[in-house]
């Protein structure tokens, strides 16, 4: 079965942080996620837009742009809908697991994803987070992630399927798990180390004379500065920004076209 991904982590994922703020009663948070869990298939990568959405609508640049893109309309627009395209079935791309290489493949993919919902929710719904947080959310989402996987194989067995558990299984225990503590890693890290320095600088009298000098507002800046770096997701800018700084942009693309369509013709 493909759609690992989806299947895999994603849905888990989800349903793990439901749980999670549904504890909390956070509705803030709930709000986000129950739209998310709305969708059928959140990774089509698949939309169509208004054309007044399309102008203030921004786009991630790497595996996360999926859900980035989910994130934006549920900022932006005013009633998105969940349209089926076609009655065939589309075969997506798949890709590698690379259990051993975060940088491709499906291993790529997840932690991108995961850093990208987890971004939105701590930078944008203002989520407080801490290692804990991540452990926590891991457990819960190797619960759901089994229960999933044993439902898959019971319908499977159920239709006389073939389906191969055991690497479902071990998919959700060595790589998506991992990429969530990774992403969790990532996202907490700087915050700890910031503390645990301040802690010792201000605990002995050896650091005095580098706190008179200016070791503390140096510190928070080398932070900010990192914590910019972290959080920042690639993304393009929006149209409405393009506009502003090119106003003929739109003569200007319609003039390629039709030079392109006349080079073509000719």
């Amino acid at each position: 079965m493909y759609g690992r991904v989806k299947r895999l982590l994603l849905d888990p994922l989800l349903i793990a942080l439901k749980k999670k703020f549904e504890e909390t009663e956070d509705q803030k948070m709930l709000g986000l996620i129950n739209f998310l869990l709305q969708f059928h298939y959140q990774l089509s990568g698949e939309v169509a837009f208004s054309a007044d959405l399309l102008k203030r609508m921004r786009f991630a640049t790497n595996w996360g742009a999926e859900i980035f893109t989910l994130i934006e309309v549920y900022r932006k627009a005013s009633s998105p809908a969940q349209v089926q395209f076609s009655e065939r079935p589309f075969d997506h791309k798949h890709q590698d697991i690379s259990e051993d290489n975060e940088k491709q493949g499906l291993n790529r993919m997840a932690i991108d994803i995961v850093t990208t919902l987890m971004n939105a929710l701590i930078q944008e719904e203002g989520l407080e987070i801490s290692d804990d947080f991540f452990r926590d959310l891991t457990v819960i989402y190797n619960a759901v992630a089994e229960k999933q996987i044993k439902l898959y194989s019971d319908v499977a067995g159920f239709n006389n399927l073939i389906y191969d558990r055991d690497t479902e299984e071990r998919i959700v225990r060595q790589v998506f798990r991992n990429c969530i503590l990774k992403a969790g890693e990532t996202l907490t890290t700087q915050c700890l180390i910031t503390e645990r320095l301040f802690r010792v600088i201000h605990t002995y009298p050896e650091f005095k004379p580098y706190l008179n000098q200016g070791l503390a507002e140096t510190i928070v800046s080398v932070e900010n500065r990192m914590s910019r770096e972290i959080f920042e997701i690639p993304q393009t800018v929006t149209w409405e920004r393009v506009f502003n700084k090119l106003p003929d942009i739109y003569k200007d693309i319609k003039k390629a076209v039709k030079a392109e369509e006349a080079r073509f013709v000719s």
